[in-house]
């Protein structure tokens, strides 16, 4: 039970990431590699503020607020500077590691002891019936927020761009302009993310976004196995569900036994699985339908002799 509880209030954070990369990743069609770096980034900014006195509330927002200005960068460099998208993303990454360390000042700042944050703020239950309970806050909000704009006029607009980008610019809609809205809501909410998961384990640490598109894309897909053919508010629900699954997966592969230090393997691993899925089933069901019309010319053989 306390894995299945652990499992639904990390899932919960983790979710609000996959969220994020899903934008980038099937509105855009872009894997953004910002992400390893957004997500440390909103640790950091709401580690250091918190440390000097900013509310909980406010520091987070700030932390979100960082992600965005990185998807900005990140935005900024494919559109503007046409810099292929996979590179924007490591470039953007690989500056971010330093940003991070100058405003930690440091690789690891603890949040715990007298540092009050958006789980502490008030007193729920126990610190796991606490995360499950503001991290379903944060997502409803979140969820609400994103199919509210994504069907507004600018956030058609947007969904238009990553359909067919040539028709969209021969109807009037500013390609660019899009892509940078939708990297900026991406990497904010990445960065919302790593700020809520540094609030809830205590420490913001430079090196807590290696493997978070991994994580990221792996509840994405997830989702999409279990149901398809959703509009687009249901598979942001889904997305919730595809992140406690996996978050459950690694929970009980800790509890087998297996090596913490294989698990970024394990990630790997079971991304690969996940991914190929669709093919096998593609293939199967090829398969099937070959078997079924060779019965099918067979019989119709028979019948005519």
């Amino acid at each position: 039970m306390d894995i299945l509880t652990s499992s639904i209030s990390l899932g919960f954070l983790w979710s609000i990431m996959a969220i994020g990369v899903y934008l980038t990743f099937r509105i855009l069609d872009i894997a953004d590699m910002t992400a390893e770096g957004s997500f440390p980034l909103g640790a950091a900014i709401t580690a250091h503020a918190l440390t000097q006195g900013v509310g909980p509330i406010v520091a987070t927002l700030l932390g979100m607020a960082g992600g965005a200005a990185a998807g900005f960068v990140s935005g900024f460099l494919t559109t503007k500077l046409h810099i292929p998208d996979l590179l924007t993303g490591i470039l953007t990454m690989t500056g971010l590691y330093s940003v991070n360390l100058f405003i930690m000042g440091r690789a690891n700042v603890p949040l715990v002891g007298t540092v009050k944050t958006v789980f502490n703020m008030i007193n729920i239950g126990s610190s796991t019936t606490t995360t499950i309970i503001i991290g379903a806050i944060i997502i409803a909000i979140v969820i609400g927020l994103l199919v509210f704009f994504f069907n507004t006029e600018m956030g058609l607009a947007a969904r238009a761009v990553g359909n067919n980008e040539d028709m969209s610019a021969a109807n009037g809609i500013k390609a660019d302009s899009m892509k940078i809205i939708v990297y900026m809501i991406s990497n904010g909410l990445i960065a919302l993310s790593g700020s809520l998961m540094a609030q809830t384990n205590g420490y913001a640490d430079i090196s807590m976004g290696i493997g978070t598109i991994v994580i990221a894309l792996a509840a994405i897909i997830i989702a999409e196995i279990l149901l398809r053919h959703l509009s687009f508010g249901q598979r942001l629900l889904t997305i919730i569900g595809g992140a406690i699954i996996y978050r459950l997966i690694i929970a009980l592969v800790l509890d087998w036994g297996v090596d913490p230090n294989a698990l970024r393997l394990f990630y790997a691993l079971m991304l690969t699985v996940f991914l190929a899925l669709p093919l096998v089933q593609k293939k199967i069901a090829q398969s099937q339908q070959r078997r079924k019309n060779t019965r099918e010319f067979l019989k119709n053989s028979k019948e005519e002799k």
